[in-house]
């Protein structure tokens, strides 16, 4: 495919890979159109590839002229993005491309998210995989997939055949900002059971809207509302005002590690109260203003009359409307080690009423390992009294910082030669692969960098030109030295 609306940005290769990447849909387990394109790439190349059941793949380059023989490095990202758009666009990400553009300073998708969480890795990879003019040792690329929904292609890829003991994680969204140590996280799913009776009195449509949403891990400490905890609230205090409020439908949030913009609740109304909620919904939504006016000021409540054919019973919509509110969310530790670094969180990513009950589901991390197991107890303690139940899948490690690194000395030097200004160690609450390569490459040496994105997992994400031009010629240099 010719690169169109990107033509003309530098490094000319990295945004004409990156375009591509962008013109294939690649959602999280939506990912084997993206993965056949990799293996086609390697194919047209002549490299040795790696693909496997999951759509993981692995590419290998050759050394160019007088490093063939040097140690290899590994270069690692994941293919899949978090698909996001705005209520009104059109596209539909499981099939179409996405469509991106850019204002000379930064590159956006229109109505959607732009998916450089982690396309711009794989951009990265290839253009340096098809240009061997850049000089650089064997390269082993690592592009997994479905990391946005636990991690779950670097779970089961299988590393045996990699001889690289050094990685670059290009899954970081702040220049200059080197990640040498991550959180390790879980999703916790729920459900809480629920019989459905006959509607016959009136019904109201809630919808609380206008939030910014965000990174469960990036994001969660900035005070952003949660349109699903928002919710919960509002028809706790509903219900508290007017006894007999019956659920009958509710829907938030897409992804487990996206702090929830928007969620959509239908309650049937006892007859004659109709005005009385309308008022209360005023009201609380002047409430809400009030209290995010200073990091979610945009956040709105508002109120129509709908129809619906079944709710759950009062009983029950008191049972998951007391659970909902009981339940954490957000920042429940600040680390120690690393000032203003989040060490335990977790986020209600998604929610939805079926015909059996309420299921959601929440992302859990820490880079405790007995912090993130106290948060999934005290989910399960708290679910299971209500009378739910709790699974949990996607359990991935956390990354611990290594005192002793000869890449991350190596990568602070270059920058430092090319920016004549010292490079900023930190750690990540966000959720990164190297701790689960760690464990699969004993002796593995890594480090976490990337270009500036900013407001990833969101409709408003972009990816800085200027910063992917600056990051790719460090990627270069930092090959170049590689011994």
């Amino acid at each position: 495919m010719e690169t169109k609306r990107l033509a003309g940005l530098e490094p000319a290769a990295v945004f004409h890979y990156f375009e591509e990447i962008c013109a294939i849909p690649h959602g999280s387990r939506n990912t084997k159109k993206i993965s056949d394109y990799l293996v086609d790439f390697a194919k047209e190349h002549g490299l040795r590839y790696i693909q496997d059941a999951s759509n993981n793949v692995i590419l290998f380059g050759n050394g160019t002229c007088g490093m063939e023989d040097h140690a290899p490095v590994i270069l690692q990202g994941h293919m899949d993005m978090v698909c996001e758009k705005d209520m009104d666009c059109p596209l539909d990400m499981e099939k179409e491309g996405l469509d991106v553009t850019h204002d000379d300073k930064f590159v956006f998708a229109k109505g959607t998210t732009l998916g450089g969480d982690d396309g711009i890795a794989v951009a990265y990879a290839l253009a340096l995989l098809a240009d061997d003019t850049i000089p650089h040792p064997p390269l082993e690329v690592i592009i997994t997939v479905d990391e946005e929904i636990g991690m779950l292609g670097a779970d089961v890829i299988d590393l045996s055949e990699l001889k690289g003991r050094t990685m670059i994680n290009l899954d970081s969204e702040d220049e200059g900002i080197f990640t040498v140590s991550c959180a390790g996280g879980a999703t916790a799913t729920i459900s809480l059971p629920a019989e459905r009776k006959a509607v016959y009195g009136p019904c109201v449509r809630l919808s609380v809207d206008g939030l910014q949403g965000g990174h469960s891990g990036g994001d969660i400490d900035k005070g952003r509302g949660s349109a699903n905890v928002l919710m919960g609230r509002v028809l706790y205090s509903a219900m508290e005002q007017l006894s007999g409020l019956r659920l009958a439908a509710i829907q938030g949030g897409r992804f487990d590690n996206v702090i929830c913009s928007r969620c959509d609740a239908v309650i049937a109304v006892p007859a004659g109260k109709e005005a009385e909620l309308e008022q209360f919904i005023r009201g609380f939504d002047a409430t809400l203003k009030n209290e995010y006016a200073g990091c979610d000021a945009g956040v709105t409540l508002e109120c129509a009359k709908t129809e619906a054919a079944s709710a759950v019973s009062a009983e029950t919509t008191s049972v998951m409307l007391h659970t909902l509110l009981a339940l954490p969310q957000g920042v429940e530790e600040m680390s120690t080690d690393f000032p203003g670094l989040v060490q335990t969180s977790l986020n209600l990513g998604v929610m939805h009423l079926t015909e059996d009950g309420l299921h959601f589901s929440y992302s859990i991390r820490s880079c405790i390992a007995s912090q993130k197991a106290m948060l999934a107890q005290r989910v399960h303690a708290i679910v299971e009294f209500a009378g739910g139940t709790v699974s949990e899948r996607g359990n991935y490690p956390g990354w611990q910082y290594e005192r002793d690194s000869k890449l991350r000395e190596l990568v602070l030097g270059v920058y430092r030669d090319l920016t004549g200004t010292e490079g900023k160690l930190e750690a990540t609450h966000g959720g990164l692969e190297c701790g689960l390569f760690i464990e699969k490459i004993p002796g593995l040496d890594a480090i976490s960098l990337g270009p500036e994105l900013h407001d990833v997992h969101s409709v408003r994400e972009r990816l800085s030109v200027p910063s992917t031009e600056r990051v790719y010629e460090l990627v270069c240099e930092v090959l170049r030295r590689s011994r």
